[in-house]
């Protein structure tokens, strides 16, 4: 990825956050990626880590329409996934359906078909639990609470050709150090 594609990609997400009025903390860690792919307009995520302690870690991501998050699982993870603006579709491939918490209730997701989440709505996933996710709006504001991060280990993806952070090639200066960086 371009350096000049991941300050545009950080300007954007500050301007939605804005709108919204989401607030970033001082000084906060920024984490864009193309997951290794090279085609940050079709596959990529904008994430800010807004808390990462032994115990925890909160984030808020932006996902842009067409967008996606590839298929991936935990090894040992559980997170909230919480849609704070626009819809958020999740992906659960498994091959029967998956019982987990949306909005804190117990719930079958059937296999196949996207579970679409509203603003305010949120899923726990379990480590283990496969998925992938996407804008299905013209964007989304995303949050995460999560057991501790390890995401240079923890993340597992179904296609092997993906890596969690993206090759950057420095065409301009950067406008924040990234959590790769």
């Amino acid at each position: 990825m371009k350096r000049s594609e991941i300050n545009a990609a950080i300007e954007e997400a500050r301007g939605a956050f804005a709108r919204h009025g989401w607030s970033l903390p001082p000084n906060p860690r920024w984490d864009v990626t193309d997951f290794g792919l090279g085609d940050f307009a079709r596959v990529g995520l904008t994430l800010v880590n807004l808390a990462e302690q032994p115990e925890y870690c909160e984030k808020v991501m932006y996902v842009r329409h067409g967008q996606l998050t590839p298929r991936h699982y935990h090894a040992f993870k559980k997170e909230d996934i919480i849609c704070r603006w626009g819809r958020l579709a999740i992906e659960l491939p498994s091959v029967r359906a998956v019982r987990l918490q949306v909005n804190g209730e117990a719930r079958d997701i059937p296999a196949g078909a996207p579970l679409l989440l509203s603003a305010g709505e949120r899923i726990t996933l379990t480590s283990g639990v496969m998925h992938a996710f996407w804008a299905d709006s013209g964007y989304a504001i995303v949050g995460e609470v999560s057991t501790a991060n390890d995401d240079a280990h923890d993340n597992q993806f179904e296609d092997q050709r993906v890596g969690r952070f993206a090759a950057v090639e420095e065409d301009a200066p950067a406008c924040v150090k990234l959590v790769s960086d």
